[in-house]
């Protein structure tokens, strides 16, 4: 009678085990914490949908904060050999490795809102960009919005009001674009910031809006400086959502066009309206509090744009003595960042 319950259970558990084996786990690494907005609302999201558009057969395991080791810039290495499935970081971590995309990067060439940055990217990137990613599969590009200038102690509203400060660099365009300015960029990780304006140690910092009270920076400057919302932003960051490429090409049929319906141009867009409420959010949050928005005069705005024209020069022939289109290049992502400008 015993033997007769196990074999009638034998199937059952047969059953369940073949179950079990047909769920695929996607392993997901990105350098924030958990509790940020990217995992909240890019990374956990994404990953409901393709456990739902799969019928449960795909899963994430979401390893925030670097928990699989390395650095942001070594992301990308670690989802190309298989250490992660998926990763989220910024090409811009990862200096010359992506050339064609740099030119995302130049100053005043996208627009400042993070959606309609993220459009932009997304476009110039399957005109110009699949070349510097083929070796992974490309989930989305998207853009990080528009950095804004803070400061502790003085408005910054011309181009004569940069000479002399230090201020914190997220990238090395905005460094070239302050170092052009005659302001002296230091390279500081985000953390670093608020201590270091508290301290006297930088003037303030180039950073976007949303990460601003979340580092306490909003309570170390007082002036917060940008241009109009219909043109081009100082600088922006363009990030990648990138996934193994032997990975997604082991899966099966149905499996990928889970994959595939939920990323593109519509995770790309996700992400950059998820960064605009942060930003809006972070906007409000400070004028509440007193810190002064201003926004630079047309004319001034001009000026800067005149003054660090020599940085995209510098770039174009940099870049064309590594035999890139780049004066193309650079001319195409102004004219797609414009596209996408608010009228």
């Amino acid at each position: 009678m015993k033997s007769a319950h196990l074999l009638a259970a034998l199937p059952l558990a047969l059953a369940a085990a073949t179950a079990a084996a047909q769920v695929t786990t996607i392993k997901f690494s990105h350098f924030l914490p958990s509790t940020g907005n990217f995992q909240r609302f890019i990374a956990e999201p994404w990953c409901a949908s393709i456990e739902k558009d799969s019928g449960g057969k795909l899963k994430c395991q979401i390893y925030p904060s670097l928990q699989l080791g390395g650095t942001p810039a070594q992301l990308i290495d670690q989802v190309k050999n298989g250490v992660a499935d998926v990763i989220w970081t910024s090409p811009s971590f990862a200096t010359g490795r992506f050339p064609r995309t740099e030119a995302l990067e130049l100053p005043f060439t996208m627009p400042p809102q993070g959606l309609a940055g993220s459009k932009a990217m997304w476009e110039y990137y399957l005109k110009n960009g699949q070349e510097d990613f083929k070796d992974f599969k490309v989930l989305a590009i998207f853009s990080a919005s528009n950095v804004v200038i803070s400061t502790a102690s003085k408005p910054v509203l011309t181009v004569e009001g940069f000479k002399g400060l230090k201020l914190r660099s997220p990238s090395r365009f905005s460094s070239l674009f302050l170092q052009s300015l005659g302001a002296t960029p230091v390279n500081l990780p985000v953390a670093a910031i608020t201590e270091s304006i508290s301290k006297g140690v930088i003037d303030g910092a180039m950073a976007p809006w949303e990460i601003l009270p979340t580092t306490k920076v909003d309570e170390v400057t007082k002036y917060h400086m940008e241009g109009f919302q219909n043109q081009p932003g100082f600088t922006q960051t363009p990030m990648a959502i990138l996934m193994n490429k032997q990975k997604y090409e082991s899966l099966p049929a149905d499996l990928k066009a889970a994959i595939d319906k939920n990323s593109g141009k519509v995770l790309s867009e996700l992400a950059g309206s998820v960064w605009d409420q942060g930003n809006d959010a972070a906007r409000k949050k400070m004028t509440a509090q007193g810190n002064r928005v201003l926004v630079i005069k047309p004319e001034d705005y001009a000026a800067m744009q005149k003054a660090s024209a020599g940085v995209e020069a510098e770039w174009i022939q940099q870049a064309a003595a590594k035999g890139l289109p780049a004066k193309q290049l650079a001319a195409d992502a102004r004219a797609i960042g414009a596209k996408y400008l608010p009228k």
